[in-house]
């Protein structure tokens, strides 16, 4: 499973790097440092998009590392195929979910005035101070989407890894709390 979970985490970061580096390459190769506001909220959902499954892959990769070493005899029961690919998916998908509701709530925004951003990928929040819209819903949603969608999994990671460490410490040989420390 950890190799499984390994895969997908080497994916989103090929992918990461694939969002924002070809606007990155075409803003200093010539001088073109101009971007749609549909190609904003492409550039935005993807980052974003990748951005939170990562935080739910690590989650499920600190799971999979709780139940090894926590739950030894009960973790090729626990974390199947199965389990373990609803894992990836599941964060996958809770990914592209939580940035798709938050783009939605982006799309009508209406700009008057200057419309730069000196930046060299897309960011929300100075996208949405250039806005002469009213912004607090989306600021809210945003708010309570970096709440929802980022807390649990930063949670269960935390949780995991005091649950490993103090059963790591409660090993008695040194060569074996070395051995299981190595794995994380």
């Amino acid at each position: 499973p950890m190799y499984f979970l390994l895969g997908n985490l080497s994916c989103l970061e090929t992918c990461y790097t694939s969002t924002v580096l070809p606007r990155m390459l075409v803003s200093l190769l010539t001088s073109g440092k101009t971007i749609s506001f549909s190609g904003f909220l492409s550039q935005l959902y993807f980052f974003d998009s990748l951005a939170c499954t990562e935080c739910y892959l690590l989650a499920a990769m600190s799971y999979d590392r709780y139940l090894a070493i926590c739950k030894p005899l009960h973790f090729s029961t626990l974390m199947n195929n199965s389990f373990c690919l609803q894992l990836a998916a599941g964060s996958w998908l809770n990914g592209c979910l939580a940035t798709a509701i938050f783009i939605l709530f982006m799309s009508p925004l209406i700009f008057c005035a200057v419309n730069e951003i000196d930046h060299f990928y897309c960011e929300s929040i100075p996208l949405i101070k250039l806005s002469c819209s009213d912004t607090h819903l989306i600021i809210l949603v945003d708010f309570i989407l970096a709440c929802v969608f980022t807390l649990p999994p930063f949670l269960l990671t935390l949780t995991s890894y005091v649950c490993v460490i103090t059963t790591i410490l409660g090993i008695p040989s040194t060569t074996r709390r070395q051995k299981a420390f190595s794995t994380c």
